[in-house]
């Protein structure tokens, strides 16, 4: 294998599937980055055996010339390293004696030394006959809408995904971590020939939403049995899904309710945030909410630190009122989602869950249980 290749062009596709590598991997092999050089493409593959992620780079004449064919792995992180620090606009990067890599420029020589590709495993990158296609900001909403509420405790594992259910042109997506729900539902462009209900975990989709540039072109949603497969441009990214039923949270969201309290995302937030600086348990940061009439008031206290008031105006679509506490921290990651400025809390009962929505995006709810102080 030998060629030479623009810095920026190599440094870019590294690190796309660099995300893919591991550290704490148990298998050697799979702390490397997979290079396959044919006459047409270089196709750099990198996999943890949780996700794989493939990309390649077209041979055109202004950012590769290929003078041999080959296929070699290259430890991610030291070639990552490398490439990232070099200066020079090319590098070249040739295999000697079949392990040995050396990476050179014109002031600059490194001797690395490979992995015989034989010794990677066999990763299946298969395409599905049947996809779904979905926008690309449209999935970078729905992941970064959902993804947060999702859990982070494993003895739990459904619960750490985002579970995407497509039926007709449907697409609902839900997390929760039991304590909040998150709830995002769009509209696809074409109808899909079967239904899903498939859990993703959240971590790597987010790490594939990052991934994504802010292209134009769709994302590619590949089913499988137990895995799922998205396909952007010139990136493949593959990751398992979570086996399990992934819980009804329909039953969650209660269908009517006695309050709705509508304000601006900006100024609630502002005031919860404030709101909770005195409250001792950073995890739960538990406040009060409290309306009289046209105020809304949000307390907290600790027996060690003191206590905290804040007040603002607010409008109400009945002559009710409501005290209730939750946490703050779910409470602003939730405002945090909506990409809108006004929000309606609607209250169902003191113990009851409270339901976020924008009456400019109807697409998205969010949903947060409240935390009994007595």
């Amino acid at each position: 294998m030998k060629l030479t290749i623009k810095k920026d062009v190599l440094l870019e596709a590294l690190n796309k599937v660099s995300k893919a590598i591991s550290t704490k991997n148990l298998i050697p092999v799979l702390s490397g980055i997979r290079f396959d050089l044919k006459k047409k493409k270089l196709t750099l593959t990198a996999s943890d055996n949780d996700i794989t992620i493939q990309t390649y780079i077209l041979n055109e004449e202004d950012n590769m010339n290929i003078e041999e064919e080959g296929s070699i792995i290259i430890q991610g992180k030291y070639i990552l390293d490398i490439v990232r620090k070099l200066p020079d606009e090319f590098i070249h990067i040739e295999v000697i004696d079949e392990l040995k890599i050396l990476i050179y420029t014109e002031n600059s020589e490194f001797n690395l030394n490979g992995i015989s590709e034989k010794e990677y495993p066999n990763i299946d990158l298969t395409e599905n006959k049947e996809f779904i296609t979905i926008d690309n900001k449209t999935l970078k909403d729905i992941v970064f809408q959902t993804a947060f509420a999702s859990s982070q405790d494993e003895s739990k594992p459904v619960l750490t995904g985002i579970n995407f259910k497509i039926v007709g042109n449907i697409l609902e997506c839900n997390s929760t971590d039991s304590y909040r729900l998150a709830r995002k539902i769009v509209t696809l462009d074409k109808e899909s020939t079967e239904n899903y209900n498939i859990v993703i975990p959240s971590k790597n989709i987010v790490e594939f939403c990052r991934i994504l540039g802010e292209g134009e072109e769709p994302v590619e949603l590949h089913i499988f049995s137990n895995k799922i497969l998205l396909k952007y441009h010139n990136l493949l990214f593959q990751s398992r899904l979570i086996n399990g039923a992934y819980p009804n949270t329909s039953n969650l969201l209660p269908t009517d309710s006695f309050l709705v309290v509508s304000t601006t995302i900006e100024e609630l937030y502002q005031v919860i945030d404030r709101a909770s600086i005195l409250t001792s348990d950073k995890d739960k940061n538990i406040v009060t909410l409290e309306t009289n009439d046209s105020t809304l008031t949000l307390r907290s206290s600790s027996l060690e630190i003191g206590r905290v008031e804040e007040k603002m105006n607010v409008s109400k679509n009945v002559d009710e009122n409501i005290k209730i506490s939750f946490s703050a921290k779910y409470m602003m990651e939730a405002l945090k989602s909506f990409p809108t400025s006004k929000i309606e809390l609607h209250f169902t009962g003191e113990i009851k869950p409270i339901v976020l929505k924008s009456p400019e995006d109807e697409s998205l709810t969010q949903l947060v249980l409240p935390i009994r102080t007595y």
